[in-house]
C-alpha cells in the first residue's frame, strides 16, 4: 500500500535528540492547520465533521479539536467514555458487533447509535429511548479501495449490511444511514459510491434525518478536491433534504506527527541490517498489516540502504529498506514521518518492547512538552 503523506513540514528542522527515544511528537501548530481546512469545508457546505478517535486518540488535545469539530466518532464503549470525559459536541458510537452489558451506558452517552445490521438494532431495541438517534451502517456494495482486506465492500466484507438486501422494515425507527468505504482518497472515489448508492437508498430520504459518509477522506492533503467536495454535499443536501456528516481520523492528524527511533546495532548480512528501538510489530502494525513503507525524515535518494528493524523476536519485524540521512552507527538518531494517527493507537508491547512516550511540540512557538511517558509497569499491567 503507497502512502500519499509524508510531508516534513516544521519536524524538517526539529532536533531528534531534545526527546528520548523511542517518541512520537506531534506538532500542534501542524494539527490546527488541518483542523483549520476542516472547519472551512464544514462552514461552507454545512457539513458536520467529527474526529475518528479510532484513529487518532491523543485526548491531550481533545480541547484544540473541540475549537473546530462537531464532536467524534468512537468504535465502542471504552472510546465513548474517552469521548464523554475530554471532548466537546456529539458522540456517534459505531461498533460491528455490541456486547449486551455495554449498551446501556452506550445509549447514555452517545448521541448517535449506529448498528452494523437490522439484527443487531432489533435485539438492542429495548435500550434506546428518545434521547439518541438510531443508525445503520450499510454496504454499498461498490468497492473503490486499493487493498482489498482495507475496503469494507470486498466479497464477504463483515461491515455494514448489503444495501441490495435494504428493505423498508428495516429502517423502522432508523434515524440515518452510514457508510464507510475509503481509506487515504480523494474526492472522485466518494463521488461514484455516491452514484452507485443513491439509487438504492433514495426511497428512503423522506423518512431519516442525516447521511454519515464515514471516514478514509483525506480532506487536509494539499491536492485534494475541496471545492468539489464542498459543492457535492451541499448538492447532497439539497437534494435529500437531510443533514451530511463526515467523520475523517488521518485527515485530522496527517503530516502532524513523527516517530522518532534510535539504531542500536548494525551488521551486515547480504546488506547492512541495522536494530532499532522502534518496533514494526509494536509501534507501527500497519507496516505489517497493510502492508506500506513508511516515509524517512531526509531520506537521501542514492547510497547504500540498511534494513532496519525492530528489538523483537518476531522475524518478520521489519520496517523497511531506507538510505539514512545518517551514518549508519550505533546511537544514530532518525524518525519516520506521518506517526500520529493509526500508529499512536496501535501500539502494544508484544516482547516487552517499550512503548514510545508521547510528547507535544509547538512548531510557531517550539515549546515542547511531554505528555506522558511510560515505564516497564505498562507491561506488567497489561498481564496477570
Amino acid at each position: 500500500m503507497e502512502t500519499r503523506a509524508g510531508d516534513p513540514g516544521a519536524f524538517a528542522h526539529f532536533d531528534l535528540h531534545r526527546v528520548p527515544s523511542p517518541a512520537f511528537v506531534v506538532d500542534e501548530a501542524a494539527l490546527r492547520r488541518n483542523l483549520a481546512i476542516l472547519a472551512d469545508i464544514k462552514n461552507r457546505s454545512g457539513a458536520k465533521i467529527l474526529c475518528a478517535m479510532k484513529a487518532f486518540s491523543m485526548w491531550k488535545v481533545a480541547p484544540v479539536i473541540s475549537e473546530y469539530l462537531d464532536g467524534v466518532c468512537s468504535s465502542g464503549l471504552w472510546e465513548s467514555r474517552l469521548a464523554r470525559d475530554y471532548y466537546k459536541g456529539e458522540i456517534a458510537t459505531y461498533c460491528a458487533g455490541y456486547k449486551e452489558t455495554d449498551m446501556a451506558e452506550i445509549v447514555e452517552i452517545s448521541d448517535h447509535v449506529i448498528f452494523n445490521s437490522p439484527s443487531q438494532h432489533s435485539r438492542f431495541a429495548s435500550f434506546l429511548n428518545d434521547s439518541v438517534d438510531v443508525g445503520l451502517r450499510i454496504n454499498p456494495e461498490h468497492a473503490e479501495g486499493e487493498v482489498a482486506k482495507y475496503d469494507p465492500c470486498s466479497p464477504g466484507s463483515r461491515l455494514g449490511f448489503p444495501v441490495s438486501q435494504l428493505k423498508v422494515e428495516h429502517l423502522e425507527g432508523v434515524s440515518g444511514l452510514h457508510f464507510h468505504t475509503l481509506c487515504e482518497q480523494d474526492f472522485e472515489p466518494l463521488k461514484r459510491t455516491w452514484e452507485m448508492l443513491k439509487p438504492h437508498i433514495a426511497p428512503f430520504f423522506g423518512q431519516l434525518s442525516w447521511l454519515n459518509f464515514g471516514g478514509g477522506h483525506h480532506i487536509t492533503r494539499a491536492d485534494y478536491q475541496r471545492d468539489e467536495l464542498v459543492n457535492f454535499i451541499q448538492e447532497v443536501r439539497s437534494e435529500t433534504g437531510l443533514d451530511v456528516y463526515l467523520e475523517p481520523g488521518e485527515a485530522i492528524a496527517l503530516d502532524a506527527g513523527i516517530l522518532i527511533g534510535e539504531l542500536l546495532d548494525v551488521f551486515e548480512n547480504d546488506l547492512q541490517v541495522g536494530i532499532t528501538d522502534i518496533s514494526a510489530t509494536c509501534h507501527m502494525p500497519d507496516v505489517i498489516e497493510a502492508p506500506y513503507r513508511p516515509a524517512m525524515l531526509g531520506e537521501r535518494s542514492e547510497g547504500s540502504p540498511v534494513r532496519l528493524g525492530g528489538p523483537s523476536c518476531l522475524a518478520g519485524d521489519i520496517i523497511g529498506d531506507y538510505v539514512l540521512p545518517v551514518a549508519a552507527e550505533p546511537g544514530a538518531r532518525f524518525a519516520f514521518l506521518d506517526q500520529a494517527h493509526y500508529s499512536m493507537v496501535k501500539t502494544n508491547t508484544f516482547n516487552g518492547v517499550p512503548l514510545p512516550s508521547i510528547w507535544l511540540w509547538n512548531s510557531d512557538t517550539d515549546a515542547l512538552e511531554c505528555v506522558r511517558s511510560f515505564d516497564w509497569t505498562a507491561f506488567r499491567d497489561r498481564l496477570s
